[in-house]
């Protein structure tokens, strides 16, 4: 059973950085994929970025492409996620959520109406001047 936990967020201006990271105490991330999702106020939850276990692949939103990037450190046990340049419509609260698919990406990452295996509670980022 994962416990999977955020941190990272914040108040940044636009145009500004993040990152995210996502840790778990107890088990081994290395053996799950990992995604990042968000949900902004009034909206549906929407996919990120996801990586598969061995993070040979990964995916992007194409709102986040060539902004975000996802990374593991299997010695730390987390998962990060850059955020540069920053807009607004990046406010939402981001989670991280972690799959059993571990060898593709899974169906979640991939396309609206997946779900994944175990999520955390989640971090609030709040883009503003």
């Amino acid at each position: 059973q994962l416990q999977l936990v955020e941190s990272g967020g914040g108040l940044v201006q636009p145009g500004g950085s993040l990152r995210l990271s996502c840790a778990d105490s107890g088990s081994a991330l290395e053996y799950y994929s990992i995604g990042w999702f968000r949900q902004a106020p009034g909206k549906e939850r929407e996919r990120v970025s996801c990586s598969t276990s061995s993070g040979d692949m990964t995916s992007y939103a194409d709102s986040v492409k060539g902004r975000f990037t996802i990374s593991r450190d299997y010695a730390k046990n987390t998962v990060y996620l850059q955020m540069n340049s920053l807009k607004p419509d990046d406010t939402a609260v981001y989670y991280c959520a972690a799959s059993r698919t571990r060898w593709t990406l899974p169906a979640a990452c991939v396309q609206a109406g997946g779900d994944m295996d175990y999520w955390g509670k989640g971090t609030l980022v709040t883009v503003s001047s």
